[in-house]
Parts: structure tokens; C-alpha cells; sequence
């Protein structure tokens, strides 16, 4: 009880005893502050912010009518209406060929007769990091309290004075403790009914004492005013279910506290329910990966409820205490690059850096990428000794980062400081969820700031004037999605960790329409009623949390470092049970018994009422291996499983030798494949000449470089690369390419004098420049126009991979389509070569 009411006094935002506030300053951040246009309802009438706003029961509270059908408490689904509380279990699951779907049942509402069904008439009265207090009231005293807390088999409702109104709202009630109900009213008491309507069979058990109802098709009445605890229970095999939920009824929780403890590179997460009754009779239901990490369980048999994380089922004791190992890499790889890979890594390092740009923000997402794919290069500078080539990535980060401090900069987004809810968002995006992913509404902010404080941090530890001018502007955006404390006055704990779950969730969608949603990402944390939860992109979660640790190492606060090596380990051991699939496996604890599913390898997208392999944007089987191994960093190497990547690897083979697919995906698979055989991942990985947002041709040697290896064989193997010179370039028509200023296009039509081009590498390729006019030659993405010198500066449509063949000439191939340089009918150069036995054999003349 001493928990509890210490949890009470600060309205149950949290949790551990173990950490304090990582700080309590108030914002101060250069957008100032704005009002987000969806702010909690009545709800939370008795709270000021910070508010959660990703909690899996924040739609009780969200805008416009804190009704959303919400994901839990889990086995239900539930929805805290003006009129009562409704819930339900799932009676249906399917798979489709995609994904599993446990559709809503809504069977009961809960309710009093004296209920004045208003939205004022309901509130938070505490919440913690997995459950939440609910007290419906009115202003004759009449009301009662319920504690919605996932897990339980039960629904909990104390009542003070009231008549007991329980409808169906599924159906009419066909039977009360096995009499049947027609159109005459049935009455009935005791202590435990069991009743039958269109969802199945609930026990009600009445532990103030017995209880009179009377009964009709659509709803239990009490028949005199109650005061006591009301608890119900779905019944899923009624041969052996019935007996458990009977013999541990009695005892319920009322909230749940967390703590933890760590003892060198190991740690004890520990739940304990604060229960009303005998705790030794207390039961909880677990999920697969709670069964993991449980140290010395009591099972009880004879209940499972199927969900969409797998089979529930009870654990004896109100204390669960869980194991999980804690990672130990931070900035580096634990190995050294092995010295095959070294001069092509110091290479691609030396042309990136010198190439790097002031990346623009106009949003955190895409802005963010680019700018911890630009910071590991100084980190990679740094462990092969290239110090350098440190100071030239820092300057650079500067610069963007200062458009950050700067507001209006960009002309298009800044943070800002929301005090409706609490929390750093795009400023703009708070009053338009289609904005920046959603971020103002409190949409994905763990990807989001991962990366922003990822890159902050590795300013910091190479520019200590910098990091003390914008520690605290940085140290927002930890408190946004790492605060471990309630003592923080501006923002919630942990905002975007399901502590029960074992992961994060990015997004809501509005009642069960994520289908109209899809491509906009119209629906946030809070938007449209804050609806079903999901997570599509895992690995970016873990990178969040990963960005925790490296803010936590450079500011040398090792408790804090702690906490957030523990968000990291929870967060991978729920992706590697929810998002990896390993369809070979014959655990019978797995999430999905559905063998279809698992053979798809790697699910896309959990969600609270179904998982698949799909995702919103893209369906390609690379893309959704893919968004679950981005961004590829050093610490990932505890995220990527054998077992996983193996199936993964199988199952996108198709892919991985596709053209049409695009090597931004295909460079973090073979990233990831480096775990299983960095030879082969390497080996593929030289056809490619496009790396995406999250990395670059020098992260990906770096990573390749620094697997484990056992086999000790060399990893990299000699590149031939691109010739690199002053050429003239004569066709296998006889004649030599021109470019003017005047036709800018690559014809091969002039007998002798052709254009200069100066030949230079490029990660993944090189570049072609015309001395002649001073641009380089560019490709056409869809091959349907000729070669042309009109770019100011070589990016990737300006990359081709040049081949010497066996009798001295060359092919060429356009990185921008992956497909070969070929002559049209005039002689023009056209990169619409499907293979290499159609590509023109080029003769290069040094000039």
C-alpha cells in the first residue's frame, strides 16, 4: 500500500523508485510554446499535464468524444463511454494470406441506473504505467470505480450505492445461470451468475455479498442499491476455465507498480499488483514474451485466452520479476574493421565527408535520418584513426542543427513546446496531424527524436562548447520520450513504451479506418479519438531507446544509462517475438500458431487487433524486412538473430537479384545478413550504388567490416572500381560520344575529337564529367531519355558503374535504374539495357 499511495500522490504517472527526473527545468525551447488543437476531454478533470498520449487507454480521453474503442485491457477490448464501460473479447481470428485479424466484439456495457451519462460524469482517477483508474459518479454519490488493468482475466467494477445495470451489447441474453430469458422478466440471486448472449458464456461474480437481478433479453438490473466489487469474466472453455476464474475471484488489482534493478549487465524488471485480498491467490494472464524472462513462474492451467500477441495465460502471485541482459555497445563496434575491408571503407569515408551537405530540415523524420547517417561517419572516422576527418562531419551537423535553434529558418517546421498535453513536437503539426507524420499529435516520436538526439550526441562528444550551449534544448527531446520519472513536471514517463506489451507504439488509428489513412498517415498518438494502436517500423523503436544510451554515456550518468539500456533490451525482446517469425520453429509458446503467417518471416505491422506482413506504404517483402533492421547501427548485432535473418534472407532472395526493387532496401538487408555471413553480404552488396536515408556505402563497409566473423576469413575482396582518368569515349558504332552546351545529350556520332570527361569514383560507381561545359553526365530514372551533361553536382542519378570486359572495352551501367547504357538508332546513349548481354561495349581512349 505504501506504493500505491505514493503512486497516488503524483496521479500514478509512474513507477520506479529506482531514477529520479533526468531534469525539471522548464521548456525553453526556440519555437516557443503552442496548443496542440486536440486537447483531452474531460477525462482528466482532476489533472493538469503532462498527460500520457501513446498509453494504449489514451482513447478514453482523446478528442472529440473520448470514446475510442481502445486495445485493452488485453485479453478485451474495451471503450469508456458517457454511458458506461463497454468491452468485449475477441470471437474470430483469420488469416488472410497477410495477416491475422481478431475483429472487436463489444459484448457488455457496465453501468448504474443513476448514471447521469454525460462526459463530466466520468473520470481518471490514476493511472501508472499499464493501467488506469476510472470512476464514474454522480452528484447523488451513486457511481462506481473500475480498474482497467491488462491482463487480468477479469473486469473489476466496486460500486457505492447504485443499482447494477449490465446490458449485452451483443446480442440478447439467452440464458442466466442456466435459465432461459424470453420476454417475461427473469429474477435471480446469489453471488456468481453465468450468463449466455452472442459472444459466449461470462461469469459475474458479486464479492460484497450476494446480489439481486432482475433479468430481461437486453440487461441485468439490480433490484436494490449495491455497494461492492462487481467482477466479470469472459469464459472460453467452459470444462476447465470455469473452475480457475472461480477459485481465484476474489482477489483483484487496483494499479500496478514497476521497478527495476540491475546488477552489472543484467537486469530485473519487476511488476507488482497492489491487490485488494489474498495475493496469494492472485492471478495474472502472461504473454509469450513475458514467459520468456519470467524467473521462477507459477503456471495455472486449465485458462488461455488467444489474442494477437499469442496465448494468455495465468501466473500465479502479484510479483512477476523479469530477466533481461543488457547491451554493451555504445558508440562503436566491438571489433575493429577487419583490414580487407579498410581502403575501400577509408575511401568511400573520405569521398563522403568531403561530399557531405547542410541537410535542410523540413521535417524531424527524414531530417533526422540524414543526419545520423552523416554522424556516423564521424564516429567510423574516429575508430580507423581518420580523427581528420571528424571535424569536417561536425561542422556540417552544426549547420543544420543551428537551423533547430534558429525558428523559421527552414520556412517549414519547428519544435516547440505543447502545453495541452506536455511534450516537444513540430511546432506547426499541432494543430495539423497531417504534418511531419503526425508528430504534432505525439505520432512515432521515439523514431523521430531517435535520430535528433543520436546525431545531438555526437556533436557532443567531439565539440564540448557546442553540447554546453544546447545540452538542455537536447535534453528535451530525451525527457520527451525517455523520462523515467513522475517527479518531471513536463513530461509523461517512457511516452511511447506499453510496459505490459514489452514494446512501444508509434501511431493510432481512428476506429478500425486505417485503411483511409494509409499513404497520409492522417492518425496520430492523439488524433481522431486515439484509437487502435500500432507499431509498424521496430528497428527505428530500437534506435530510439539506442540514442538514450549514447545521451546517457556522453553526459556519464550510468543510472540513467541503465534505464535506457533497459528500454533498449525490453524493446528487442518483444520485436524479436512479435516482429521476427522463424518459420521452421516448432516452439509451442509462439505468438502466431498460424504456420502461413510464419512463413512469411518477418511481420510488417502489430497492431491491437491484428499483426501482418504488410505495411502502409509498401508491400515489397524487402521493404518490410527492411524497416525492421533500420537504421543499421553497431548495436544492432543484439536485434538481428540468426535464426531470423536466415528465413529473412530466404524469403527475399527473389528481391534481392530484382532490378526493379531498390537498393536503398537491398543495402540494409545485406547489412543485417552480415550477422549470418558478412563474405556474402559483402560479395552482393558491390552491385548496389544507393544506400537510402539511413546509411551510406561507408556504413555499410563499416558494419560488414566489424561482424563477428568466426570463420576469420577475409570479409572484404578487391574492388576493380570505376576507371578513373580524362577520357574520350568511342562507341561500338566507330564513333566518339559529344556533349555540347548546345546538345547537352551523349550521342556517338563524331569521327575522331570527342568530349573530354574526366572519370572520378563515387561509392558504388563514379561519375562522368564534362570538361567541356563543366557538368556531369546524368541518367534518366526511367531509361527513356539519352545521357546528359546537365548536372551542377554528381549525386546518385549521376553514378554509373563502369566494367572492363575480357577484350578491353567497357560496359557501363546507370546506378539511377540499375540498367545498362545502350545506343539508340541516332546513336544517342540511353541507359534501357535490361542485362549485360544487350549493354554497348565502350572503348575508353585516355586523353
Amino acid at each position: 500500500m505504501v506504493l500505491r499511495l505514493a503512486l497516488l500522490l503524483c496521479a500514478l504517472r509512474v513507477v520506479s523508485a529506482a531514477l529520479g527526473p533526468i531534469d525539471t527545468s522548464a521548456p525553453s525551447i526556440p519555437g516557443g510554446k503552442v496548443q496542440n488543437a486536440a486537447p483531452p476531454g474531460p477525462f482528466f478533470q482532476d489533472f493538469k499535464p503532462p498527460f500520457p498520449t501513446t498509453n494504449w487507454w489514451i482513447g478514453y480521453a482523446a478528442y472529440p468524444n473520448q470514446n475510442s474503442v481502445v486495445a485493452g485491457p488485453f485479453p478485451y477490448m474495451s471503450a469508456a463511454l458517457d454511458t458506461g464501460f463497454q468491452f468485449g473479447l475477441s470471437n474470430t481470428r483469420t488469416f488472410d494470406g497477410t495477416s491475422i485479424i481478431q475483429t472487436t466484439n463489444l459484448d457488455w456495457l457496465v453501468s448504474y441506473a443513476q448514471n447521469p451519462n454525460s462526459h463530466t460524469s466520468h473520470k481518471a482517477t490514476a493511472w501508472d504505467t499499464q493501467s488506469v483508474t476510472i470512476k464514474y459518479f454522480s452528484g447523488s454519490g451513486a457511481g462506481f470505480t473500475t480498474y482497467v488493468v491488462p491482463g487480468s482475466p477479469y473486469l473489476t467494477f466496486n460500486y457505492n450505492a447504485s443499482t447494477v445495470l449490465l446490458t449485452s451489447t451483443n446480442g440478447n441474453i439467452a440464458s442466466i445461470n442456466g435459465i432461459s430469458v424470453g420476454t417475461s422478466p427473469v429474477t435471480v440471486s446469489g453471488t456468481k451468475f453465468t450468463v449466455i448472449n452472442n459472444a459466449g458464456t461470462y461469469v459475474i461474480y458479486s464479492l460484497g455479498g450476494p446480489i439481486s437481478f432482475s433479468v430481461t433479453a437486453n440487461a441485468l438490473t439490480g433490484t436494490s442499491l449495491f455497494s461492492g466489487v462487481i467482477r466479470i469474466a469472459r469464459v472460453v472453455s467452459p470444462t476447465t476455465s470455469v473452475d480457475v476464474l472461480d477459485q481465484y475471484s476474489s482477489a483483484y488489482p487496483t494499479g500496478v507498480g514497476l521497478d527495476y534493478t540491475f546488477s552489472g549487465d543484467n537486469a530485473t524488471l519487476s511488476f507488482t499488483w497492489n491487490v485488494v485480498g489474498n495475493a496469494s491467490s492472485f492471478i495474472h494472464l502472461s504473454w509469450p514474451h513475458h514467459r520468456k524472462a519470467l524467473i521462477s513462474p507459477t503456471y495455472i492451467a486449465g485458462l488461455t485466452y488467444l489474442s494477437t500477441k499469442g496465448y494468455m495465460k495465468p501466473v500465479r502471485g502479484n510479483v512477476w520479476r523479469l530477466s533481461y541482459a543488457l547491451p554493451t555497445i555504445t558508440w562503436q563496434a566491438p571489433r575493429v574493421p577487419q583490414n580487407s575491408c579498410l581502403s575501400q571503407l577509408e575511401q568511400a569515408l573520405e569521398y563522403e565527408v568531403a561530399h557531405a551537405t547542410v541537410a535542410v530540415p523540413s521535417d524531424f523524420y527524414f531530417w533526422g535520418k540524414a543526419v545520423q547517417s552523416l554522424a556516423r561517419l564521424a564516429l567510423i572516422a574516429d575508430h580507423i584513426g581518420r580523427t581528420d576527418l571528424i571535424q569536417p562531419v561536425i561542422s556540417v551537423l552544426k549547420q543544420s542543427y543551428s537551423q533547430w535553434l534558429t525558428p523559421g529558418t527552414s520556412n517549414v517546421c519547428y519544435a516547440a513546446y505543447d502545453t495541452v498535453w506536455g511534450g516537444v513536437v513540430d511546432g506547426p503539426g499541432a494543430t495539423n496531424p497531417n504534418i511531419d507524420y503526425g508528430n504534432g499529435y505525439y505520432n512515432d516520436h521515439h523514431f523521430h527524436y531517435g535520430y535528433f538526439i543520436y546525431a545531438a550526441s555526437v556533436i557532443g562528444r567531439y565539440d564540448s562548447t557546442w553540447w554546453a550551449a544546447n545540452r538542455a534544448l537536447v535534453t528535451h527531446f530525451v525527457r520527451d520520450i525517455g523520462n523515467p520519472s513522475a517527479q518531471d513536471p513536463y513530461y509523461t514517463v517512457a511516452r511511447c513504451k506499453d510496459w505490459f506489451a514489452g514494446h512501444s507504439w508509434g501511431a493510432n488509428l481512428p476506429a478500425r479506418q486505417w485503411a483511409a489513412c494509409a499513404e497520409q498517415f492522417t492518425a496520430s498518438g492523439i488524433a481522431n479519438g486515439a484509437g487502435s494502436r500500432d507499431q509498424e517500423s521496430s528497428g527505428e523503436a530500437v534506435n530510439g531507446y539506442y540514442s538514450l544510451i549514447l545521451y546517457a554515456d556522453l553526459v556519464g550518468k550510468q543510472d540513467l544509462k541503465n534505464w535506457a539500456r533497459l528500454l533498449w533490451a525490453t524493446e528487442v525482446a518483444a520485436v524479436q517475438s512479435y516482429w521476427h517469425l522463424y518459420p521452421t520453429s516448432n516452439d509451442p509458446d509462439t505468438p502466431y500458431p498460424e504456420a502461413g503467417l510464419r512463413s512469411l518471416t518477418t511481420i510488417g505491422n502489430v497492431m491491437d487487433y491484428q499483426a501482418g506482413a504488410w505495411l502502409f506504404w509498401g508491400a515489397q517483402r524487402s521493404e518490410i524486412a527492411a524497416i525492421q533492421m533500420l537504421p543499421v547501427t553497431p548495436i544492432n548485432e543484439g536485434l538481428y538473430d540468426v535464426p531470423w535473418l536466415t528465413g529473412a534472407w530466404s524469403y527475399v532472395s527473389g528481391e534481392m537479384v530484382d532490378p526493379a526493387v531498390g537498393d536503398d532496401w537491398k543495402s540494409i538487408i545485406y547489412m543485417a545478413y552480415g550477422e549470418v555471413s558478412p563474405q556474402t553480404a559483402f560479395a552482393r552488396s558491390t552491385n548496389i550504388t544507393a544506400w537510402g536515408g539511413t546509411t551510406s556505402q561507408a556504413g555499410l563497409l563499416y558494419h560488414l567490416a566489424t561482424r563477428k566473423n568466426p570463420t576469420g576469413a577475409n570479409i572484404c575482396t578487391a574492388s576493380g572500381g570505376n576507371p578513373t582518368g580524362v577520357f574520350t569515349i568511342k562507341g561500338p558504332n566507330g564513333k566518339f560520344v559529344t556533349s555540347t552546351g548546345a546538345v547537352t545529350q551523349l550521342i556517338a556520332n563524331a569521327a575522331a575529337n570527342g568530349t573530354r570527361f574526366q572519370f572520378d569514383y563515387m561509392p558504388g560507381g563514379g561519375s562522368m564529367l564534362n570538361l567541356g561545359t563543366g557538368m556531369y553526365v546524368t541518367a534518366d530514372q526511367n531509361g527513356a531519355a539519352p545521357l546528359s551533361s546537365a548536372r551542377t553536382v554528381a549525386q546518385a542519378w549521376e553514378n554509373f558503374r563502369i566494367t572492363k570486359q575480357a577484350n578491353g572495352t567497357y560496359t557501363m551501367l546507370a546506378g539511377v535504374n540499375s540498367e545498362y547504357i545502350v545506343l539508340d538508332s541516332t546513336g544517342a546513349l540511353v541507359n534501357a539495357g535490361n542485362n549485360s548481354a544487350n549493354a554497348a561495349m565502350f572503348s575508353l581512349v585516355p586523353s
